[in-house]
């Protein structure tokens, strides 16, 4: 998506508006004085038995002459980014739903609030005007093709904006397309193809090479589908001047049956997502390479499908991971932290200076947290803390959990080194994030990111589509929190 960004320093007046069709005020507490349609604003306010401070809870739409539409809310500065982008998210969709090729953005208040309110504005208009994936007979691809913005004047293009779109919009359409569109093979060529478009380094270690190198936790889950199309696949960025090299590593099931624990219809439905980690580790590395970051990222992702077949692994089977621990099976459906587990072995090997790994892992993190946020468990405090900071930054909310060790003995097995889970399921998603901490070598700083929020109906946030690619602006900000100096 390309979409033209016109910038004017002057406040939005009703003539400079004149040629405008779709409008939208980002207004401050005070009302301005003079402000454009001011009286259609009143009188609707009137009408509805409104008042003004009540535009910072309910945004408002009104009809101008000649079909024109406007769009009024307030943004109070006690609001955080999530609450911001929720409510301009509410502002702009009236907007944005008659598909307009024009938007105007008008925003008010000291210097400060001019520029803060422009860059929210426009990120969440670009974000919600990206074409996703649709097979219905009549789609209507978004026809936005200008943004102007009256009343601040930027010195940059907002770049680090778009980019931030722009990963989130991959990361959408990849976890939104249908199974049959994104089997592991389908997926594999994609990176392949988005490898030589951006520049990144690409390789692969398919289901031979993953046996043949003791991946067995990785290999476990890939037997049981026909073709045996699994594999790891590694992404790099990595500019000249790197100052920092970070790993991320992303959960891939292009489809989880369950395996033998075979999901009901009800939990089956919709786990084409399920490789959702992949995509917003993917998003992040578009993202990273698109605003030219000074860090090494390596984008570790585990491609593979979780089928049922005479194959498939099984209860109380025992495979060997890729770091030599033995492994008992005591449930299919727990297929992620198997993937991964191999995953981030590869991925430390490199001695990144840091690790993030985004799955959606576990149910008994939606149950913590709701699908309106994340949560997230480190191995460092200091790093659990920053994704809170990170995710209030970005607007997407995260609760860290410890990683509390006297949680491993859950884990004991009588016949392997450690068990894949356990059948009680209280504290899962700490559980599999101490599982996976078994598997990185090198005592490297990491972050785990259990996607609960990567479906939220209604949207989320900026978002306003169910597939929210919660975790692209998040994993971004971290790194370039990362980036600054300590």
């Amino acid at each position: 998506m390309s979409v033209k960004l016109v910038q004017y320093a002057a406040i939005a007046s009703e003539n400079s508006l004149a040629a405008q069709q779709h409008i939208l005020f980002v207004l401050t507490e005070n009302a301005p004085e003079n402000l454009p349609f001011g009286e259609i604003l009143h009188a609707k306010l009137k009408r509805t038995k409104t008042e003004y401070k009540d535009l910072q809870k309910t945004p408002l739409t009104a009809d101008l002459d000649n079909g024109r539409v406007v769009s009024f809310v307030v943004l109070s500065d006690q609001l955080n980014m999530y609450q911001r982008h929720t409510l301009l998210r509410k502002a702009l969709i009236p907007l944005l739903s008659e598909q307009p090729e024009s938007l105007a953005i008008c925003v008010f208040g000291d210097e400060a609030m001019r520029e803060a309110h422009a860059c929210a504005a426009i990120y969440v208009a670009l974000v919600n005007a990206v074409d996703l994936p649709s097979h219905k007979k009549e789609q209507k691809p978004s026809l936005l093709n200008v943004i102007n913005i009256y009343g601040y004047q930027a010195a940059h293009d907002y770049a680090y904006v778009q980019a931030r779109v722009a990963g989130n919009a991959l990361c959408r359409q990849l976890t939104m397309t249908p199974p049959n569109a994104l089997t592991p093979t389908i997926y594999r060529e994609k990176l392949a193809a988005l490898a030589r478009e951006h520049g990144w380094q690409h390789a692969e270690f398919d289901m031979a090479a993953l046996k043949e190198m003791g991946a067995g936790a990785f290999y476990a889950v890939g037997q049981g589908s026909v073709p045996q199309d699994a594999a790891i696949v590694h992404l790099s960025y990595s500019p000249a001047l790197a100052e920092k090299h970070i790993a991320l590593v992303g959960k891939g099931i292009c489809f989880d049956t369950g395996g033998h624990n075979l999901k009901p219809a009800k939990y089956m439905q919709g786990m084409h997502e399920d490789m959702n980690g992949s995509a917003v580790a993917l998003g992040i590395l578009l993202a990273a390479s698109q605003n030219q970051l000074a860090v090494k990222v390596d984008c570790w992702l585990a491609i593979a499908q979780n089928h049922i077949s005479p194959t498939a692994y099984k209860q109380n089977d025992v495979v060997t991971a890729l770091n030599g621990m033995t492994i008992e099976i005591v449930h299919t459906d727990a297929e992620g932290r198997m993937v991964l587990a191999d995953t981030l072995t590869l991925a430390s090997r490199e001695k990144p200076d840091y690790i993030l790994d985004f799955a959606t892992l576990t149910g008994s993190m939606v149950e913590a947290v709701s699908t309106r946020m994340s949560g997230a468990i480190s191995n460092r405090p200091e790093l659990a803390s920053l994704a809170i900071t990170a995710g209030n930054a970005a607007g997407e909310r995260v609760v860290a959990f410890p990683y509390a060790e006297d949680f491993d003995s859950e884990l004991d097995s009588d016949i392997a080194d450690i068990k894949q889970c356990t059948l009680e399921g209280g504290g899962d998603h700490i559980l599999a994030a101490r599982f996976l901490g078994k598997f990185i070598e090198h005592d490297i700083a990491w972050l785990h990111t259990d996607l609960s929020s990567a479906n939220h109906k209604d949207g989320l946030g900026a978002v306003s589509s169910g597939t929210t690619g919660f975790g692209v602006g998040y994993g971004l900000e971290i790194l370039n929190s990362l980036l600054k100096p300590s």
